[in-house]
């Protein structure tokens, strides 16, 4: 017992010991304000997210700004092999890293690291085709902005596709479910780079193309299936912006902006799709485009209230590539915003609405089964897998007060525009 109770000792937790860094300059390797943490492990390390094998265990992981070439560095205390027991042998930390990087791209000497870093970080510049720029303010007291650079790129680019499994390595990290995308030429990545100069210190001219440098933020990758007869439908299927990064409202920019502006260019798109986003990606986009539709003639406050349309659809599709699912949503939010609350048969209207929508796949599966019961077949099992009509009304009241409290914050960030 007590030998086991030691070996509690020699268990980490993968997100309290893994650190990540991008740097910039050599200096950076050094600098603790530039520390980021993973969000997940469980793709590396498994389930449990734990190390087995190692007391006081630290993973540090480095990346160049821009080429993001690796560096990984594993250090600790004690190993358990240094124990008596009995056959027991430590998680090899470094093999399950080596697994999320493509073809062992990686340096665990700190030196070739930096003088890799030091020989490509100058002349690194994005891969594709650029497709938007747009800046951000600092926030530090002194005036100037950042700027951002989005470039596209497809999966026959042998030259990104080189780059972006780097890049991917952050995302078996950060986007849970993740896997790889095949080479597939109906893949498209926008790519988004921060571009900076360096500090004006020795005599070079401000805006001298040798003192630009570029630092990689994140990307979107697109899916364009077909859409019969002749048309294209892109579904968005990943979206990470590294942590650096974040709250600067970069994927809200990649969302309305970038990937919007270049489908909407083409004459053979249905409209645009998403793949199960995660819930703060679903929020963005449901802001985008319920402020985007609030505009249109077909979403007036009388035709809300009215009900939901074919021309909300025609509309939404027509202008903003917005596809019938998501129309569904935008037009439950904007009714919410104007429908009267202390009104109980304007607001019983709306509730029935919206439950009527959540309780489509039960009643459908209902049926079914009904259907199937009727041609002879044996559903015994199928009802009695089915909650009871009473269970059903408690669980569809509690989905709908979670689906109002949603809408009600996309209400008020639209509110806070005005």
């Amino acid at each position: 017992m007590s030998q086991l109770a030691d070996l509690k000792g020699y268990v980490s937790y993968a997100l309290d010991c893994t650190r990540f860094r991008l740097v910039r300059d050599e200096s950076d390797v050094e600098n603790e304000e530039l520390v980021f943490a993973p969000e997940m492990a469980h793709q590396i390390f498994g389930e449990s997210e734990s190390i087995f094998g190692y007391r006081d265990l630290k993973i540090e992981i480095m990346a160049s700004a821009g080429p993001l070439d690796l560096y990984f560095d594993i250090s600790y205390a004690k190993k358990v092999e240094e124990l008596q027991t009995e056959g027991l042998k430590a998680d090899d930390v470094e093999k399950s890293l080596a697994s999320i990087v493509e073809n062992a791209s990686y340096y665990t000497n700190l030196d070739e690291f930096k003088r890799v870093h030091a020989s490509k970080t100058p002349s690194f510049r994005p891969v594709g085709t650029k497709v938007d720029e747009f800046k951000h303010p600092l926030d530090g007291p002194e005036p100037g902005s950042r700027t951002f650079e989005v470039y596209v790129s497809s999966a026959e680019d042998a030259e990104y596709m080189k780059f972006h499994t780097r890049l991917e390595m952050f995302s078996f990290w950060y986007i849970d479910g993740f896997s790889r995308v095949e080479i597939d030429p109906l893949w498209l990545f926008f790519t988004v780079y921060e571009r900076y100069e360096l500090e004006n210190n020795n005599g070079s001219v401000e805006g001298d193309v040798s003192n630009v440098r570029y630092a990689t933020v994140g990307y979107v990758s697109v899916y364009q299936y077909y859409s019969y007869p002749n048309k294209v439908r892109p579904r968005i299927s990943q979206i990470l912006i590294l942590p650096p990064f974040q709250k600067l409202g970069i994927a809200t920019r990649l969302i309305k902006h970038s990937t919007y502006d270049y489908f909407r260019k083409k004459d053979n798109i249905t409209d645009i799709t998403f793949e199960e986003p995660i819930e703060a990606i679903q929020h963005i986009r449901s802001v985008v485009d319920a402020r985007r539709c609030k505009q249109l003639p077909a979403f007036t406050r009388e035709k809300l209230l009215a009900g939901f349309s074919k021309e909300m659809l025609h509309a939404a599709r027509e202008t903003y590539l917005i596809n019938p699912k998501q129309c569904r949503v935008v037009y439950e939010i904007l009714r919410l915003g104007v429908t009267d609350l202390d009104n109980e048969e304007q607001y019983r209207a709306y509730r029935l609405e919206v439950k009527k929508r959540l309780n489509m796949n039960y009643s459908r599966h209902r049926r079914d089964l009904a259907r199937a019961k009727k041609r002879g077949v044996d559903v015994t099992a199928a009802m009695c897998g089915l909650p009871s009509v009473s269970e059903r009304i408690e669980s569809l009241n509690a989905e709908y007060k979670e689906v109002e409290e949603i809408y009600g914050q996309v209400l008020q960030k639209l509110l806070a525009e005005h």
